[in-house]
């Protein structure tokens, strides 16, 4: 197969190195890429939203498959224009794409089909959204309705902090058209997982758990970010759990969506919250996550292009035998430009990255880099390197992984350097 992925950051470097490996796959564009992904694949200079150009492309070069990166083209309508020229697409679209697009959307979909899911209430003027807020009381959190880059999110410790959020968002300020309307929902207690699951529209293949690393700083503390790292599988999850997860949340929303007349054909990657062994959902997102991909595709084993084929082509039921996972878990660690989620400078060099590479067990996926004007890497993004081992165990993964990170030369960059603490902590308990 001849396949183009769109997007650029560290998800489609690890998607790219993955598909890359598939022996079904026998030329890999990337639209439009980075210098890591140069390695595996034949970089496309078009932008992930530029729709019209990348159908023209898939045309023009008689491609069998797109795989969509980013939630933003998706939500924008790349798969429906792509499908409506007879090309097949990984990818969900635009109608089905409002799981993550909207997340009223979402809420309304979890109160028809009963996904438990937290109490919630959508609002578009200040008063009404006062009012609930005031009922519900703190901790509480405010969220803007549309894509916000993954910062749309504030939990509130406090009801005039709520109130702050929900007026910022409502009145454009905060995440401009992505907030002018807002959900705002009850605080659920527990520990937060990301699960994954395939979809043609009606079969589902589960894939794997991973357990993301929000906060800027060790110990989950400071700001949030998009993923300060992850590792893969979460240390808690359990056959019983991970069977609640697909009877009581995947497989309610493929069939409510089919429902509904958006049968979704893509990735659906549950955000959740697990109290006392049972998971509630937080959100939909309708890509691989970042970094959780990074530490999935390290542990996948089979012809993932393959597998994502059947997906797009409605098939997903003939590939399980394709789909396997590497028993040593992975773990990722993210590397930022310091002053990451804030202002931080770009352009910086990056040396060491040859080294860091070759540690056997090791793989350094790029997100924020460019090509410098002398040719090396430099950081252009706030989330720049994730550096991903694979290891006998958590502890094992995540001492490679920061022996990876401790060859790399970037005084500009910084990592939390406690990936994984919770699982190794649950380790040294059990041990």
């Amino acid at each position: 197969m001849k396949i183009l992925l769109v997007g650029s950051g560290g998800r489609e470097h690890a998607l790219a190195w993955r598909l890359s490996r598939s022996p079904s796959c026998t030329h890999l564009y990337c639209a439009p890429g980075n210098p890591g992904i140069e390695a595996c694949a034949e970089l496309v200079g078009l932008a992930v939203n530029d729709i019209d150009g990348i159908v023209a492309f898939a045309k023009e070069r008689a491609l069998d498959l797109v795989v969509v990166g980013p939630e933003a083209p998706l939500v924008a309508g790349l798969a429906d224009a792509l499908r409506e020229e007879g090309i097949p697409v990984f990818g969900p679209s635009a109608k089905a794409a409002q799981l993550e697009g909207s997340k009223g959307f979402m809420k309304d979909l979890c109160a028809r089909n009963n996904i438990p899911t937290a109490r919630y209430g959508r609002f578009k003027d200040f008063e009404t959204a006062e009012h609930f807020i005031r009922e519900t009381g703190a901790p509480i959190v405010v969220k803007a309705d549309g894509l916000a880059a993954g910062k749309g999110v504030v939990i509130c410790q406090r009801v005039e902090e709520a109130l702050d959020a929900a007026r910022d968002m409502l009145s454009g300020e905060a995440f401009g058209d992505a907030g002018l309307e807002i959900v705002v929902e009850e605080f659920l207690e527990g520990e937060e997982v990301s699960y994954f699951a395939l979809s043609d529209g009606k079969t589902i293949l589960p894939l794997t758990s991973a357990q993301d690393h929000k906060r800027v700083g060790d110990g989950d503390t400071g700001l949030n970010t998009g993923g300060m790292g992850a590792y893969s599988p979460a240390h808690f999850m359990t056959e019983a759990l991970e069977q609640q997860i697909i009877d009581d949340i995947i497989r309610p929303t493929i069939d409510g969506m089919a429902a509904i007349g958006c049968p979704f054909t893509g990735v659906l990657f549950a955000g959740l919250m697990v109290k006392d062994g049972k998971a509630t959902l937080l959100e939909h997102n309708v890509r691989f996550g970042d970094p959780e991909c990074q530490t999935l595709m390290m542990r996948f084993e089979g012809d993932l292009a393959h597998v994502l084929m059947a997906a797009a082509q409605g098939e997903l039921d003939s590939v399980e035998e394709h789909v396997s996972w590497h028993e040593a878990p992975a773990l990722c660690v993210v590397m930022a430009a310091e002053g990451y989620p804030g202002t931080y400078r770009k352009n910086t060099p990056i040396r060491g990255l040859e080294a860091a590479d070759a540690l056997d067990g090791a793989c350094v996926f790029h997100a924020g880099t460019a090509r410098g004007a002398d040719g090396g890497i430099v950081s252009v993004g706030g989330r720049v390197l994730g550096v991903t081992a694979l290891g006998a165990s958590i502890a094992e993964a995540q001492a490679k992984a920061y022996e990876a990170v401790d060859l790399i030369d970037w005084p500009e960059g910084f990592c939390r350097r406690d990936i994984g603490w919770r699982a190794i902590l649950a380790q040294d308990k059990a041990a």
